[in-house]
């Protein structure tokens, strides 16, 4: 499902609300999110799972074009972890 998918199907639930309304709640959540990861916080949403960021430390990587050693700095990335609820549901039959 990609973003204008997401708009469409709040849309429909939600027959009340004009398209830009439902647009800034899609922007606002997704902006809390993606800031709250980024002060090194955790995002839990029962039912669905939880963000957060783990580390990556520096290591040695190659230039694939030329072959040569490159250091590549250590880094934040997000993590998601499905709640129970989730996993359930991917694997019911």
């Amino acid at each position: 499902m990609i973003r204008s998918e997401l708009l469409q199907a709040l849309s429909k639930e939600s027959p009340g609300l004009r398209a830009e309304e439902i647009e800034r709640v899609v922007d606002v959540f997704f902006d809390e999110i993606a800031a709250r990861l980024a002060d090194g916080g955790r995002v839990e949403l029962r039912g669905f799972g939880a963000f957060s960021t783990r580390e990556r430390d520096a290591r040695k990587g190659r230039n694939p074009r030329t072959g040569e050693s490159v250091d590549v700095p250590g880094k934040r990335v997000p993590y998601f972890k499905p709640g129970k609820e989730m996993r359930v549901r991917l694997n019911a039959e």
